[in-house]
């Protein structure tokens, strides 16, 4: 623990009393590191300059043994701040906040969205049920139509979408779920999380689907004239054979018809969201893998309709993957530069963008309304960890700084075990931040000290 920092345990918070020194930006070489450099207001900035060369470092493979929680163990945030338990839960995943407050959970290997009501200030729900069960790997939440009243919860599976009729307040659904969308992919090899959100006018709904491989091992050659002809019927930089429709957001209409590729060379945008009021669509983004301990870096970023980011051919830029070396030079300067760089394998989940207006007993204090909020669940393939962290990225004026700060930490028991892994985030309605951890079964509530 650094130097005039103290910390206790109260009521089953834990809250930063003493002043920690003011932060500094750690930048360059500095922002590299792992979990024993995090702590609640460590800032890093990470450019492209900083990174590595591919195999610069070595491609390590590291997974965290998952440990039993220590006696005692809170995450720890900052100064200003108490972190509770709010909910144990069975692994729950991403969450997402009804319109009239309710707490949708998905919890995806037991393949059941849960509901949690919590009266404002509240830390610990007065009411939980199970919404329905049943389906396979449910991830995205999203209601519809938008407003006050929607009629249907729409939830992203594994390969499909389903809406399940809803009425505002209720716990249980009144009705089965019906299939909109019975296949999205190929094959159903690896990433499998699929977030949902609708456009502000409520005619579209977009879709994120994570590639099928780590860069398209699997995928055929085809020469520059072949993927331009190809592009021409799909998107730029559109993947094919079994990575088909993945790596990207996709885009419908209400009945999951009219499907549109809204931005591709995302290797996996695992959570969404817009920026308040707007149609400004934002990914939480992991990266691949077998380039270094230090490569290539997760990213948070507004995505440009039409946008292409990289995957596979390219990263960050006009970084060419080594392995697809010469393959495509026509997407040289193409190539869209993500906004916040994360530290690599740091595996970036879902985000959340803290309403500028929100208010509530809860609300968080003014410096931190606007700025991005964002689940890092922990890496597998570093050989020293990092991740297992909520971040906070910074914006002025509603544009990233690229920098982004430790807000909780504290899941790392040692280099090889760790008791938590944050997975989903949202603001409640009474303008606390819940976070989910699928390592310890629990739904955290993070509101400023003295607050309900």
């Amino acid at each position: 623990m650094s130097a005039g920092l103290r910390w206790t345990l109260t009521a089953g918070a834990v809250a930063l009393v003493a002043g920690a020194a003011s932060a500094q930006v750690r930048s360059g070489k500095d922002a590299f590191g792992d979990y024993k450099a995090d702590a609640p207001g460590v800032v890093r900035k990470i450019t492209p300059a900083d990174m590595p060369a591919p195999g610069a470092d070595p491609s390590s493979v590291a997974p965290a043994g998952r440990g039993v929680r220590p006696d005692g163990a809170m995450p720890k945030t900052l100064p200003g701040f108490q972190i509770s338990e709010f909910a144990k839960l069975d692994k729950p995943r991403l969450i997402r906040i009804a319109p009239n407050g309710d707490i949708f959970v998905a919890e995806s290997d037991p393949g059941k969205i849960v509901v949690l009501r919590a009266k404002p200030g509240a830390d610990k729900p007065e009411a939980t049920e199970t919404f329905i069960e049943g389906l396979k790997q449910p991830f995205g939440i999203a209601f519809y139509p938008l407003g006050p009243n929607p009629q249907w919860v729409y939830v992203g599976l594994e390969d499909g979408v389903v809406r399940i009729p809803y009425k505002s307040g209720d716990l249980k659904a009144t009705g089965p779920a019906e299939v909109l969308i019975p296949k999205l992919t190929v094959n159903k090899r690896d990433h499998r999380t699929r977030d949902l959100l609708f456009t502000r006018d409520g005619k579209r709904f977009l879709l994120s689907v994570g590639s099928s491989s780590n860069t398209a091992e699997d995928m055929s050659k085809k020469t520059v004239a072949e993927a331009q002809a190809w592009e021409k019927d799909h998107a730029l930089g559109s993947a094919w054979d079994k990575e088909e429709d993945r790596a990207d957001v996709l885009s419908f209409d209400p009945l999951g018809k009219d499907k549109k590729i809204y931005a591709t060379g995302i290797r996996n945008c695992v959570g969404m969201a817009f920026t308040p009021g707007t149609d400004q669509l934002w990914c939480s983004t992991n990266e691949r893998d077998t380039l270094g301990d230090n490569l290539v870096p997760d990213y948070i970023t507004r995505v440009k309709p039409g946008g292409f980011y990289g995957w596979p051919w390219y990263y960050i830029g006009d970084h060419e993957d080594p392995k697809f070396a010469g393959q495509r030079p026509d997407l040289k300067g193409k190539v869209s530069v993500p906004d916040i760089l994360i530290q690599a394998h740091s595996a970036s989940l879902q985000m959340a963008i803290y309403p500028p207006d929100q208010k509530g007993p809860a609300a968080f204090p003014a410096e931190f309304k606007g700025d991005v909020f964002a689940s890092e669940h922990g890496s597998w393939n570093r050989a020293h960890r990092t991740g297992y962290k909520v971040i906070r990225a910074k914006l002025k004026n509603g544009v990233p700084t690229g920098e982004y700060e430790d807000f909780v930490t504290g899941f790392v028991v040692d280099d090889a075990t760790v008791w938590g892994r944050p997975v989903g985030i949202a603001v409640a309605h009474d303008g606390a931040l819940l976070f989910s951890d699928d390592g310890s079964s629990i739904l955290w509530r993070v509101a400023p000290k003295g607050s309900k």
